[in-house]
């Protein structure tokens, strides 16, 4: 669960500070959280450019300057004083997301599940282990059974059989409600900025925009 955790409170920071703390705090507070959330959003993000990470560079200095002349000395360790040495350090082997724990922490969250016995952890995890593997190996060989093998993922949305008879590429997506069903019945604005999207959506219409 730490993994997880710490990996919420990773997509909080890049997404989600910059628009709660807004209208809430200070200026001055504000300012320096987002630019905070926005060098470590860039330094994380997909594709680097040395532009950016010399600019990330210059722009993390200065936001630790103004945290400090925020928070008081205390809330300042070595966690806080990190974040200046990591674009360096990305310039040096490259992209983050490949060099992060995020998959070693969720396998070792996953062995650590094995344990039942506190005082034999090894050997719970091991035992385990094997004997998924058993189980795993014998999976492969039974038919009409369901199994890890067979059995629909977490997110799976239906066979093709169950799409929307339209000829229109637009609703030949896969989909399903993520709560209860409720039905809204939109006004004159919204039915004609969603009848907007889908033209604009669909690839049968594009030749006549053009």
């Amino acid at each position: 669960m730490e993994c997880h955790d710490c990996h919420d409170c990773h997509v909080f920071l890049h997404r989600f500070l910059s628009l709660s703390i807004r209208d809430v705090l200070q200026k001055e507070v504000c300012e320096a959280l987002i630019k905070l959330s926005f060098c470590f959003r860039e330094l994380c993000s997909k594709t680097l450019s040395l532009d950016t990470l010399d600019m990330l560079e210059k722009t993390i200095v200065l936001t630790l300057c103004k945290l400090e002349k925020i928070f008081p000395p205390s809330f300042f360790d070595i966690m806080v004083h990190l974040p200046i040495h990591l674009v360096h350090e990305a310039k040096i082997v490259g992209l983050v997301k490949y060099r992060w724990m995020y998959p070693i922490e969720r396998y070792l969250c996953w062995l650590k599940s094995y344990v039942r016995n506190k005082a034999r952890p090894e050997g719970c995890i091991a035992e385990t282990y094997i004997a998924q593997e058993c189980v795993h190996f014998c999976s492969r060989y039974l038919d009409g059974v369901e199994t890890r093998l067979n059995r629909h993922g977490r997110n799976h949305e239906g066979d093709l059989h169950q799409l929307d008879k339209s000829k229109l590429k637009v609703f030949l997506q896969l989909g399903k409600p993520l709560h209860a069903k409720k039905y809204v019945e939109l006004n004159a604005v919204e039915h004609e900025q969603a009848r907007n999207y889908v033209l604009q959506n669909c690839d049968e219409v594009s030749p006549f925009l053009e």
